[in-house]
């Protein structure tokens, strides 16, 4: 079966890039190439855009209902190829096959879906006195997406985006691909107008860079580490575009005296080393009560000790690697930095778990005895490694939690959730999760401070694909 890892989408077909620049795509479980995708340049940004930009003519005069049949026939797509997406982000990111169903597949489906829901009952048009109030798409939008949560990154831009009447060029990690080839398919398959849905791969400086600078690009919406964000913004600043960030975290997981200790200890380790500890928003600061650390140890070793690291393809597997080999030395750095720094290492430490001698494998890692300035508790590791850290008294643990440059999210855990509220009041971050609720896709999802601005999921992520027109003398 052929297949378009070699193509790129731009204007309702399959098409070579402008001139040949093959790149690998390693498996992180082998550590070998599984497939190749082509790396693309000016050209093949300039020819997307120009596709959407006229498509852009016609698409944004489209009706509500008939974007809402478009997105309800992009989710039929999607669920006909959910199999496939979840094989894509299981090779091309190392993920173990029950997350990538049960998470990774699935948080596309469940963007889509709360897409839809909020759009329905999402008002364009407002009356004020004699004043109409419009709200328009903005226009093209370039949409940079990261490796680490590839179909969740995707959908909950793209939807939002065609939900708005914008039309857009995709640009995913090169790193993790494929999922972003397969969701183009489902474009295709749903009917997109052509134009509306482009994608070209390649790396930041050739593609990423060059879309955000682009004259005829509107908006760029950005997922991805703080400095590249920070390349993307000054990039676009020339032609004073919007900019949607949603960046890098250091999220603290406060556990008041309050809380169920076995429990809020044991779950706040499972969040930290989900997806292998690929996720921004993970709670990698653990701020335990100082009388108590100790027994935090116990716990958060025994928890962290229980999960099973190996084969991504087997279904009975918690972590597989993580994505890249660049990413497995700068944890493994970040690991030696912490000992050398004097953290306490209670579980894990450098190099590969016993019996895995090839692949990006990562030994889930816990230090204790962790104090603010250390390099463990202030970079973004990205891989299992949880961090603990103490103190005397409320004051400080919300002082500690806010001492960082970022501010995705935090965590708060006590027996009493009026305890809990009144302490997220104080937290700087775009999400505060109490007693480590489900996932919440119509919550708003972005970052204070360097994490980031704009904010992501359901109707949040519409309003700022959407430009305001007031029409003044419109009338009673």
């Amino acid at each position: 079966m052929t297949n378009n890892h070699l193509n790129f989408y731009i204007d309702g077909a399959w098409v070579k890039p402008a001139r040949p620049a093959p790149l690998d795509v390693i498996d992180p479980s082998t550590e070998e190439a599984y497939t190749q995708i082509s790396l693309g340049s000016a050209d093949d940004v300039n020819r997307a855009v120009a596709a959407a930009k006229a498509a852009f003519v016609s698409f944004s005069q489209t009706s509500k209902a008939e974007r809402l049949d478009l997105l309800r026939r992009i989710l039929d797509a999607y669920n006909a190829r959910f199999e496939d997406i979840a094989q894509a982000v299981s090779h091309e990111m190392g993920a173990p096959i029950s997350w990538a169903r049960d998470a990774q597949a699935w948080a596309g489906r469940a963007h889509m879906e709360s897409t839809i829901e909020a759009y329905e009952r999402y008002e364009l048009t407002e009356k004020r006195g004699t004043t109409l109030v419009v709200k328009e798409p903005i226009g093209v939008a370039a949409l940079i997406t990261p490796w680490n949560w590839p179909l969740n990154q995707i959908v909950c831009k793209v939807a939002p985006a065609i939900a708005a009447g914008c039309t857009v060029v995709l640009k995913p990690s090169e790193i993790a691909p494929i999922s972003g080839i397969l969701f183009a398919e489902v474009m295709h398959a749903a009917g997109t107008p052509k134009g509306v849905f482009n994608l070209v791969n390649g790396n930041g400086p050739d593609v990423g860079q060059v879309m955000a600078g682009h004259p005829d690009v509107d908006m760029v919406s950005f997922t991805g580490s703080t400095r590249a964000g920070i390349i993307v913004a000054k990039t676009a600043a020339d032609t004073v575009k919007r900019v949607a960030q949603e960046l890098g975290g250091k999220s603290p997981n406060i556990i008041l005296p309050d809380a169920d200790f076995e429990v809020a200890v044991r779950k706040g380790v499972e969040g930290c080393f989900g997806n292998s500890g690929q996720s921004c928003d993970a709670p990698t600061r653990m701020l335990v009560p100082a009388a108590r650390h100790d027994e935090a140890l116990g716990i958060a070793k025994k928890a962290a000790e229980a999960f099973s690291v190996g084969d991504p393809r087997r279904e009975d597997i918690q972590l597989g690697p993580v994505v890249s080999q660049t990413q497995y030395d700068k944890i493994q750095r970040l690991i030696e930095t912490g000992i050398s720094e004097g953290a306490t290492l209670v579980t894990g430490g450098p190099g590969r778990p016993e019996a895995l001698n090839r692949g990006y494998y990562v030994r889930p890692t816990v230090f204790g005895h962790v104090t603010p300035d250390m390099t463990v508790a202030r970079e973004e590791i990205f891989g299992p490694v949880l961090s603990i850290l103490s103190y005397e008294d409320e004051e400080e643990a919300i002082s500690i939690a806010n001492d960082t440059v970022y501010g995705l999210a935090a965590y708060v855990q006590s027996g009493s959730i009026e305890h809990a509220r009144a302490v997220a009041g104080r937290l700087r971050a775009g999400q505060v999760n109490l007693n480590y609720p489900e996932w919440d896709v119509f919550a708003p999802f972005g970052g204070y401070k360097q994490s980031g601005n704009g904010r992501e999921y359901a109707d949040w992520a519409i309003h700022d694909f959407l430009e305001t027109k007031g029409i003044v003398g419109w009338g009673e």
